[in-house]
């Protein structure tokens, strides 16, 4: 009796391992990034009452791709999680994406996903979310698809304009 089990053990896991050899094609119309969000990463590093704060930025692209796989449109999705800022920083009035490798600033890639005074921030801690179909343009997405950590992420604040805190991208 226990051969039989046991030869039904094996049949059913070699029914279950057998078929494609080949893996599953991986979803390259999905892709995400994250950025550890630091005041000591920014350039020049912010050292006011504001250098305690630290967040995490999500940022998932979607892409439309045509029969060539060439990208044609892009839809942004940004996560935003700060914390450790001082309760008097009330929040954040800018936030974007930038070219740039570490220790260099730059221009951003698009105009702010927030507007001043959109996002408070509660005892210095606070989330965003944005959902954006123009922000990235194709050849910008393809760029930092390439090499994201050839930019950056940042937020800026009234105290800090040219912007509180920063992280590279790094693909996940």
């Amino acid at each position: 009796m226990k051969r039989v089990f046991s030869l039904m053990a094996v049949l059913v896991l070699v029914a279950g391992c057998s078929g494609s050899d080949t893996a599953p094609a991986a979803d390259d119309t999905h892709i995400q990034f994250t950025a550890q969000l630091l005041p000591s990463s920014e350039v020049p590093p912010v050292t006011n009452s504001e250098a305690s704060g630290r967040g995490t930025a999500t940022i998932d692209f979607n892409l439309t791709k045509d029969s060539a796989g060439t990208i044609t449109a892009v839809t942004v999705h940004y996560r935003v999680d700060l914390s450790g800022f001082p309760a008097t920083m009330t929040g954040i009035t800018a936030a974007h994406i930038h070219p740039g490798a570490a220790g260099t600033a730059n221009s951003p890639l698009q105009g702010s996903i927030v507007a001043t005074g959109e996002v408070v921030l509660t005892n210095g801690a606070g989330t965003f979310s944005r959902l954006y179909v123009t922000t990235v343009s194709a050849t910008n997405a393809q760029a930092i698809i390439a090499n994201p950590a050839a930019f950056y992420f940042n937020v800026h604040s009234a105290a800090n304009p040219p912007g509180v805190a920063r992280g590279q991208l790094v693909r996940n």
